[in-house]
């Protein structure tokens, strides 16, 4: 069999996560917890602050690698959640949980919502806007948190009414998070903090332009040696539906085959709903990985 039927990529560079230094022999799984009433999949299933902080610990029990808490729907058209609104919901999960023996991410692009995060006991920040506020990189500088760079194509209540345009999309992105990288280094942020999210759905077409980037994941990362940890969230995303036809609470099984296809073209992180359904995919996808390395080593 040759390298072409089984590409391997690199391993990633560590990521330091604030107390936490994760390596990446195989895929980490980050289970998503919003906390919002209006998030597009699960919204107002976890907005009360007992059922988020039982659907945490559920999704610890299943073996999740990383916890990322959002207090704000970025949802196409999503509205905008006031400062002390969205610190309400995030704060006392995160100081709840810390004690917990995970890596605690918060999905936020607000710089005070940062650094009341990681005052809090955060590990990871990982915003949508590739840190581009006013303020966001001053918030997280001098702090040893993780921080996910993403990818967005306009903002979000207006990335999806317009038709993104790119010249091509894989390069737009990757020279997009090669500018932002940048200027997280020139700010002193140590490039073992940093991992990149190509941004799937985010001011992207649905199909076109979104399954372009999967196919060639490993490509839209800035190139380095060894590679940025990559982070692919596309779990119950618009793109699974178009192609499985399904509203989003059903596009479990889609999503999995997403996150094996992500893993497979040199995912580091996958951002997922479905905790122990994705974990056990991977761990089949890695068997069989294994299974054809030693076939290959025999031939």
């Amino acid at each position: 069999m040759s390298k072409a039927e089984l590409p391997l990529f690199p391993v990633p560079a560590p990521l330091q996560c604030g107390r936490f230094k994760l390596t990446f022999e195989r895929p980490l799984v980050m289970g998503i917890l919003n906390i919002t009433p209006d998030s597009f999949s699960d919204g107002g299933k976890y907005a009360m602050y007992g059922d988020a902080l039982r659907q945490a610990e559920r999704m610890m029990l299943d073996g999740a690698d990383i916890i990322d808490i959002g207090g704000e729907s970025t949802r196409p058209g999503a509205p905008p959640v006031p400062l002390d609104e969205e610190l309400q919901r995030v704060i006392p999960l995160i100081e709840q949980l810390h004690g917990a023996n995970v890596p605690l991410s918060v999905d936020t692009y607000k710089p005070e919502v940062m650094r009341r995060a990681l005052a809090a006991g955060a590990d990871l920040i990982n915003d949508i806007w590739g840190f581009r506020m006013p303020g966001a990189i001053e918030a997280v500088r001098e702090s040893a948190c993780g921080l996910c760079v993403m990818h967005m194509y306009g903002e979000p209540q207006t990335m999806q009414i317009a038709e993104p345009a790119y010249d091509d999309v894989i390069s737009d992105v990757r020279h997009f998070l090669e500018g932002r990288v940048e200027a997280m280094k020139q700010a002193g942020i140590a490039r073992e903090r940093i991992s990149v999210d190509p941004g799937f759905g985010f001011g992207k077409a649905v199909v076109e332009h979104n399954y372009a980037l999967l196919a060639r994941l490993s490509e839209t990362a800035p190139q380095a040696e060894p590679p940025f940890p990559i982070l692919a969230g596309m779990s119950r995303k618009s793109m699974i539906g178009a192609v499985v036809g399904r509203p989003a609470p059903e596009r479990v099984a889609g999503s999995i085959a997403a996150a094996v296809c992500a893993a497979e073209r040199g995912a580091a992180i996958v951002r997922v709903h479905d905790v122990a359904q994705t974990i056990d995919a991977l761990k089949v996808w890695a068997a069989m990985r294994e299974a054809t390395i030693q076939s290959r080593a025999h031939d």
